[in-house]
């Protein structure tokens, strides 16, 4: 913080990778006028207090897929195997935001075309969660511990239309992709009411459903890390944003550094001479 970089802007044109919730917890009051690079953004002050994240300032990244990527020819082949109309494969229960879960489970588990299932970690769990993607039209991306997840990800390189019900959300990258495009975003207070989510997926069209999944196929490369970066990768895309936040970045810093700091070098009072004769020096 005493590095005349810092200093310069109070941190403002400095960025942080903030990979995690708890990431940088104990220092966060002094580091936050930077920017930071979030895959989450909590308004509601379970991970992060009042001030220290927001849209204007920082950048929500999206999480790497777990899973792998569903290409033409895949997309293809499975066009006529989703015979799945939702499928959720993850924790059941979480805390906070994430107890809509609970809840979805509760008035989804059983229907018809629907498949919900506790995840599983290791390859077995990857291998059940790509095959139920894969063989799906509507992929459920409920909250849970934090707004979003790599489900949400994994969803759109599966070709699974996802179905966000995550009311604190933010999205990655949304000042340049509509999210309309590729996913249904439904409030909670909706999700839970008795029939109505399934009977709204119901009644998407089939061509609405076809240039959704289209549309996903052509979005897949926003969200698909690489080395080197591609054109329109995540990586390129963080830059266009970070582009759009430098006029702010200058304006928070010129306001800073335009008025006149006190110097203890210059003198503000009037400390001339007198105009006195020196007696030593009298005739």
């Amino acid at each position: 913080m005493d590095q005349p970089a810092w200093k310069r802007s109070e941190g403002r044109d400095h960025i942080l990778p903030v990979h995690h919730p708890w990431s940088f917890k104990s220092v966060r009051k002094f580091m936050k006028n930077a920017i930071w690079l979030l895959p989450d953004m909590d308004s509601t002050g379970n991970w992060y207090k009042p001030g220290q994240v927001y849209l204007e300032k920082d950048l929500i990244l999206p999480y790497v897929p777990n899973l792998d990527l569903c290409d033409a020819n895949c997309l293809s082949e499975n066009e006529h195997k989703r015979s799945t109309l939702l499928f959720f494969r993850g924790r059941l229960k979480r805390n906070a935001g994430g107890k809509i879960r609970a809840k979805l489970v509760s008035e989804l588990s059983g229907a018809q075309g629907v498949l919900i299932e506790e995840g599983t970690t290791g390859d077995a769990g990857k291998a059940a969660a790509q095959t139920g993607m894969r063989k799906s039209l509507f992929c459920l991306s409920p909250a849970g511990d934090t707004p979003s997840s790599a489900r949400l990800f994994d969803a759109i390189v599966s070709g699974c239309i996802p179905v966000i019900i995550s009311d604190e959300l933010e999205l990655p990258f949304e000042g340049i992709l509509d999210y309309r495009k590729i996913a249904i975003l439904v409030p909670s207070s909706g999700a839970v009411q008795p029939g109505w989510l399934l009977s709204f997926l119901r009644n998407v069209s089939t061509s609405q459903i076809r240039e959704m999944q289209m549309n996903l196929a052509k979005y897949s490369r926003h969200f698909l890390y690489s080395h080197p970066a591609q054109p329109l990768g995540p990586e390129d895309l963080v830059w266009r944003m970070m582009a759009g936040k430098l006029v702010n970045i200058k304006l928070h810093t010129r306001r800073r550094q335009r008025v006149v700091k006190e110097s203890r070098s210059l003198c503000t009072c009037d400390c001339r001479r007198p105009n006195t004769t020196t007696p030593g020096l009298l005739p």
